[in-house]
């Protein structure tokens, strides 16, 4: 169910993307022969008019073919009708060829301006702690925050001069310096101490918690791993673990370094339920990820969530002001991916797609609106780089020919869409790669 949901949320976004072509290509009178969702053998094909609209096999992609996109490529058989000549694309100016082009990015791009007010009209739900002060309530071991001096119990009041007062405002202040050394100024025992970071690995990408910060986080069991140790155990949903053999637990984050050092070893685990404490004797279960052994005793920890409405006007400029947030850190993240600032492991594929998608299926309808504007939003610009065989190296040979007044040459073209398939196809071998290894070697729970 979470494949098929993740296919029909991308199914959406490749029809608003070829529905872009399709309707301003219609409004420069270009005759459309295809209308197609997907790639591959027809699984279900019907004629209206003069196009042929049809669902085929390969979810990942679509097309809108037009008369004389691809002379070369196009059926002998095909009938012409007096005046097609003129309704070819090659017929049309490069301009108006390149406002079709340019029509399937920008619906993508149009679409979370539709979106996202609905989100916020209905509802959007978030982490209780984005709109509490940026405390810090564990700083990770071995990571870049604890090698810059952060402590637990920190509150972060300013990122490179930019005042915070939530956690929600200092994940925006770190997203916007990606990849640029940041200086956290921060309150710590009733005095003011400054902590720089100089060189964030991937850049921050993840905001805090991609340097090691993690909020506040009672150990509370929000959820249990049915037939895992906790839960064979009798531990219970709403549980307070308040020790483990006897070490006093503050923070949800102190179970997993606890639970890993066990190995093991049995662990007695005192927690609070209803008023009254009970103690458990558990046995973490050893699993092996990517190379190495993880003890797990099947818990995940109590997310409080609040949910944030807004008036018709404030959604309007809410979910207006997030698409542009979202815009602007895309074409941030490609500027650092080029030059190298963040890794390039960061980077997804299909698969990726419809996990986000899939599980957002499963959720709610704000979660939904949500990743399909997000996915909208890379759906977009990935088709707006220069790289031939995307409509970005489409309006790029578009441009050529305005300047040089005069088309780029049959070779010169084959050429360089064979560079762009080579570096097309290299992309997303390492964006399946990436997939593949989050797939089967992703993190876990405790």
């Amino acid at each position: 169910m979470t494949i098929l949901a993740g296919i029909l949320m991308l199914g959406v976004l490749i029809f608003i993307h070829e529905l872009g072509h399709f309707c301003v290509a219609k409004f420069m009178n270009v005759k459309v022969l295809k209308f197609s969702l997907g790639f591959g053998p027809r699984l279900l094909s019907r004629k209206w008019g003069e196009t042929e609209y049809m669902i085929c096999a390969v979810p990942l992609g679509g097309y809108v073919q037009m008369l004389g996109e691809n002379p070369e490529k196009e059926d002998e058989n095909l009938e012409l009708l007096p005046g097609d000549e003129k309704r070819s694309f090659a017929a049309k100016s490069p301009w108006r060829r390149t406002l079709i082009v340019l029509a399937g990015p920008a619906m993508n791009l149009l679409f979370p301006f539709l979106l996202l007010p609905w989100a916020y009209l209905i509802g959007v739900p978030m982490p209780a702690f984005l709109e509490k002060p940026p405390c810090i309530g564990y700083v990770a071991a071995g990571s870049q925050a604890i090698d810059a001096g952060f402590r637990t119990g920190d509150c972060i009041t300013a990122v490179n001069d930019i005042h915070v007062t939530s956690w929600e405002s200092a994940e925006k202040a770190v997203l916007s310096h990606l990849g640029a050394p940041l200086r956290f100024t921060v309150q710590r025992g009733g005095e003011e101490a400054a902590v720089p970071l100089a060189n964030p690995r991937d850049g921050g990408l993840e905001g805090l918690q991609s340097l090691g910060l993690l909020p506040l986080q009672e150990a509370r069991v929000g959820a249990l791993v049915p037939g895992r140790a906790a839960a064979k155990a009798g531990m219970k949903v709403g549980d307070l673990i308040l020790a483990i053999n006897g070490r006093k637990i503050d923070s949800w984050y102190e179970i997993r370094t606890i639970v890993q050092d066990l190995n093991e070893k049995p662990g007695r685990y005192l927690v609070e339920r209803e008023g009254e404490r009970i103690e458990f004797t558990i046995w973490a279960e050893k699993e092996e990820r990517d190379s190495s052994s993880l003890f797990l005793i099947g818990i995940a920890p109590l997310q409080e969530t609040v949910t944030k409405r807004f008036g018709l006007g404030d959604s309007i400029r809410e979910g207006a002001s997030r698409t542009w947030d979202l815009i602007e850190l895309t074409f941030l993240f490609i500027k650092k991916l080029l030059f190298g600032e963040v890794s390039a492991k960061n980077i997804g594929g299909p698969i990726t797609v419809v996990q986000m998608a899939g599980h957002a299926a499963q959720t709610d309808f704000t979660s939904i609106l949500s990743i399909l504007a997000f996915l909208s939003i890379q759906l977009g610009i990935l088709n707006l780089l220069p790289i031939p065989v995307l409509d970005g190296g489409h309006i790029f040979f578009n441009f050529c020919e305005i300047l040089i007044r005069r088309p780029l040459s049959l070779r010169t073209r084959e050429l360089a869409q064979q560079a762009g398939l080579i570096l097309l196809l290299l992309l997303m071998g390492l964006a399946f790669y990436n997939d593949l290894v989050r797939l089967f070697f992703g993190g876990a729970s405790g």
